[in-house]
């Protein structure tokens, strides 16, 4: 049997960080949407695939990779749709890093 060499050690590490950089995307991401006007919560989608996995946990309603930025919404009705989702992807413009931001509107409340 090998043993794991310094390299195990080091990109075990690297994983941390990336995880790590991941959550605070995530959750930074989450804050943001919730606090944009028009919108009630966040959503997974019909079956929990909106979210961000991360180790023994995830953040549902955001998912983002090198691709693109999801995010996934219960939007109310007290103003229109299209604006709330535009002010979403206001507010989370300068975080997605010129991936584009797709916005779904799950369900609405009133």
């Amino acid at each position: 049997m090998s043993r794991p060499g310094p390299m195990a050690h080091a990109d075990a590490g690297a994983d941390t960080e990336v995880e790590a950089g991941a959550k605070a995307e995530a959750e930074v991401l989450a804050e943001r949407v919730r606090a944009c006007p028009g919108v009630a919560g966040l959503s997974g989608g019909p079956f929990g695939t909106v979210a961000t996995y991360l180790p023994g946990e995830r953040v549902m309603g955001v998912s983002a990779d090198g691709d693109a930025v999801t995010i996934a919404v219960v939007a109310t009705l007290d103003r229109p749709l299209p604006e709330t989702a535009e002010d979403i992807r206001r507010a989370v413009s300068d975080l997605a890093g010129g991936r584009p931001v797709n916005v779904r509107i799950d369900d609405v409340v009133e």
